[in-house]
């Protein structure tokens, strides 16, 4: 580490560090990924299969695959500044650092939703913050974000488990019409949906759908 570097920002950066899991559940694709995943897991049946490690762990990985372009614009500002090469103050520094994830959010966020939060930042924070506030700021553009994923996870994983669902219903019913009303649905269904899953190459192809939504 270059002699000359600031220990302020040298603080900073290890304080930024131990809100990383925050970050990443927040302002990444970890959020959306995570809750397609188990999603599916749940719809297919099979609660512990995969276990939720390696979900997290898919997730973490697939979330490292589709931000790596945004993490490397970030690295730079904090390198130059490690070495020396950047004399701006950690403020500016800051700025720089975050910029490339703000950009990345802020396409991947409605602009209503962004409008609707600069609204309730004007009633809820101080008169002078709220007047410099804008719809495309990092604290407005965070949250909506956060609706975004989630509205976007949710709407993925019900239409995967409507075709599961489906199944369900008409194993369900043969059961009934054939008089087996002892025999619990999920013996039948659950084979069933696993060889389709299986079949269809459901893993992969949910991966590649969930990476699509971010091209």
């Amino acid at each position: 580490m270059n002699s000359h570097t600031d220990p302020l920002t040298v603080s900073l950066l290890l304080a930024a560090l131990s809100l990383l899991p925050l970050i990443l559940i927040t302002t990444t694709s970890f959020l959306k990924t995570v809750i397609v995943l188990l999603i599916t897991r749940n719809a297919i049946g099979v609660q512990q299969v995969p276990p939720s490690m390696a979900i997290y762990a898919i997730a973490l990985m697939l979330t490292a695959y589709v931000m790596a372009p945004t993490l490397q614009a970030m690295t730079g500002p904090v390198a130059e500044m490690l070495d020396g090469k950047n004399n701006a103050s950690w403020t500016e520094a800051a700025g720089r650092t975050v910029e490339p994830l703000r950009l990345f959010m802020v396409k991947r966020t409605k602009e209503d939703d962004r409008i609707a939060f600069l609204e309730k930042a004007r009633k809820l924070w101080p008169p002078e913050q709220a007047s410099k506030a804008t719809k495309d700021d990092f604290f407005i553009v965070v949250p909506a974000f956060m609706i975004s994923e989630i509205q976007a996870g949710f709407e993925m994983g019900f239409l995967v488990y409507i075709p599961f669902l489906v199944l369900d219903l008409i194993v369900s019913n043969l059961l009934l019409a054939l008089g087996m009303q002892m025999m619990s649905p999920v013996t039948v269904s659950l084979p069933l949906k696993l060889f389709l899953f299986v079949a269809v190459e459901g893993w992969g192809k949910l991966l590649h759908a969930i990476l699509d939504t971010y091209l």
